[in-house]
């Protein structure tokens, strides 16, 4: 399912009005109605750059005539997941300059409930209900029934975080993962590292399995071949590299794979993830088929005396185009305790 209505899960409209759903990364800021359980509609993608606060942009888009006239000014209950860490009433994003109490937010926009998690934990709680068509599998594996699932996911930032059986439901864990150290794995990563060691004290796996990350990859592949050095985006780095262009670009883009396939293995040795790997993120499923043949999937399964261990797990890249909506109605409805 994705973030559209599904004529299956369509019911009566909620008794207490629409609810207001918000994705909120570094770069834009999705929001959508759902309308009734199941019927997540209206998606508006808002950049950040845009608003001065999320409270801007979050009265912006009830503001909007389509979503005004489906019942955006009378929303009573939200949800929003954000890419930053969510602990106590105070937010400052660490990948945008936006600031905000969560309990003023509220009453600004004159919510009765306003539940704010972490993106990934949103995104982790939305595993369980993607369909068979919302995930692609890479490599092979099969996952196992009631066991830990592993998210990891490269956009804006980083996101790590996972789903933990409990009593007939999940429990999505609030993880910020994406900055453990980077572990090179050979000598062109070694190379990478010191590299990255120019500009950074600290090298998490972040500053490489992200935009910035690819791009700070192209230069310190450019820079150990000895090649002039052109300042490229992440976006034309992966036009170059998928359209053939460029074979330093495709490197770099290999390096990332891999990178991405030893930080998953990661995560699924931490977790126990016989569930299965999931990756989410900007950046993969912009890859296609590149990906499918990277070296992502053996260097997952390249865990010296746990390679069995792994290679029975199965990694998926979603394919969904608003998955996040589905995690956080989810955690909305069960804070209201509804279904």
């Amino acid at each position: 399912m994705s973030a559209s209505s599904s004529p299956a899960l369509q019911s009566s409209a909620f008794a207490d009005g629409p609810r207001l759903l918000a994705d909120v990364g570094g770069t834009n800021a999705r929001f959508a109605l759902e309308l009734s359980p199941g019927n997540i509609t209206l998606v508006e993608v808002l950049p950040c750059a845009d608003y001065p606060s999320l409270s801007a942009a979050l009265q912006a888009y009830l503001a909007l005539p389509h979503v005004a006239a489906a019942g955006g000014q009378s929303v009573r209950h939200a949800a929003i997941d954000i890419a930053n860490p969510v602990d106590g009433d105070f937010l400052s994003m660490t990948n945008h300059h936006w600031s905000f109490s969560i309990s003023a937010m509220r009453e600004e926009c004159g919510f009765t409930t306003l539940e704010v998690v972490n993106d990934f934990t949103a995104l982790a709680r939305a595993l369980p209900l993607l369909s068979n068509d919302e995930k692609h599998q890479v490599g092979g594996g099969t996952a196992r029934q009631n066991t830990a699932i592993g998210l990891i996911g490269a956009g804006t930032g980083l996101g790590v975080s996972g789903l933990i059986p409990a009593h007939g439901s999940w429990v999505a864990l609030q993880s910020e993962g994406g900055h453990v150290n980077f572990a090179p794995s050979n000598e062109v990563e070694v190379a990478i590292l010191q590299y990255a060691w120019r500009e950074f004290e600290h090298v998490s796996a972040e500053r490489l399995l992200s935009g910035d990350g690819l791009e700070l990859i192209y230069r310190a592949l450019a820079d150990r071949a000895g090649l002039p050095l052109e300042d490229l985006s992440a976006a034309e780095i992966t036009h170059r590299a998928l359209s053939g262009a460029s074979v330093l670009c495709d490197e770099a883009i290999e390096a990332f794979c891999c990178v991405l396939g030893a930080m998953a293995a990661n995560v699924a040795v931490t977790l126990g993830a016989l569930g299965g790997i999931y990756i989410g993120g900007g950046i993969v499923p912009r890859l296609g088929e590149r990906f499918d043949r990277s070296g992502f999937r053996t260097r997952f399964e390249s865990k010296g005396r746990f390679t069995n261990y792994v290679s029975q797990i199965p990694t998926f890249v979603i394919t969904a185009q608003y998955p996040a909506f589905l995690g956080v109605s989810a955690i909305l409805s069960e804070k209201l305790g509804t279904q």
